[in-house]
Parts: structure tokens; sequence; C-alpha cells
């Protein structure tokens, strides 16, 4: 009986274990969906200098970590103009895009490093720099 029941509390520790670091991706209108945005809208609007909306293409969590993949547009729609900003005149060495890692710390979630106007992967050794679970990752290296 004792060897029975020090067995089922392993395999329900193996199961907290596992659960609490599975991949998932928030719904939208989720309170953690709404806070990565609020956070990555801050060096999004910054960068373009106008209000910005995101059009989601990937975000996905596991544990206290998150990566999102998303499309800035404005709010009426359509991609904002890089006039004035820092993009102007690289337009051909530039995408409408932007990735972020994030890390919930003290129950808030932080921009850890991010990339805009990507044309490559910039995201793919994030995981190994950051030590950042590899699974929230579309591609790595």
């Amino acid at each position: 009986m004792r060897r029975a029941l020090f067995s089922l509390l392993i395999l329900l520790s193996i199961c907290v274990i596992t659960n609490a670091q599975s991949v998932y991706t928030p719904e939208k209108g989720s309170a953690d969906r709404a806070a990565v945005l609020n956070v990555i809208r801050v060096p999004v609007e910054k960068a373009y200098k106008q209000k910005i909306v995101f059009v989601v293409e990937e975000l996905k969590v596991q544990g206290a970590w998150a990566f999102i993949s998303a499309t800035p547009t404005l709010p009426s729609g359509g991609p904002p103009s890089v006039k004035g900003t820092g993009f102007e005149g690289y337009e051909d060495a530039y995408d409408n895009n932007f990735f972020g890692l994030l890390r919930k710390s003290g129950g808030k979630w932080r921009l850890v490093t991010h990339g805009i106007g990507c044309t490559d992967v910039c995201y793919s050794d994030w995981w190994k720099r950051f030590k950042a679970p590899k699974a929230i990752f579309p591609y790595t290296e």
C-alpha cells in the first residue's frame, strides 16, 4: 500500500510538472494575451511614432516565457507609415513585422528582446542566448 501511494504521488508530480510546462497560445480576449500585446506596443509605437494594433501570427507561452510574431497595423487598417521613422529610406531592407521574447517576472510580462522589420529569422538563436524554451519558437538554429 505504501509503495502504491508513493508511486501515485510520483506520477501526479510528473503530471503537474509536465502540464505546467506545456506550450499554449493565450486565447483572444484573455488577460495574458492583452498583457503581452500591451508590453510590445510600447517599443513599436515608439519606433513608428504612431498608434499601432497587432495582427498576431504566433503567440506561444511556456512557463514564464512567451514568444510573439505579429504584424503592426494602423487602428484603421493597413501598414504603418515609415515616413519620419528610422525605417524611412530602408524600405528595401525592411519587412512589416515584429518578433518579441517576453518573460514573466513578479506577475508581469517584460520584454527581453525584440526585432522590428526583420528581413531574416532574427529570433533563431534567442532560445540559446536568453535560455528560453526552444518549444515556443517556430524556428531555431
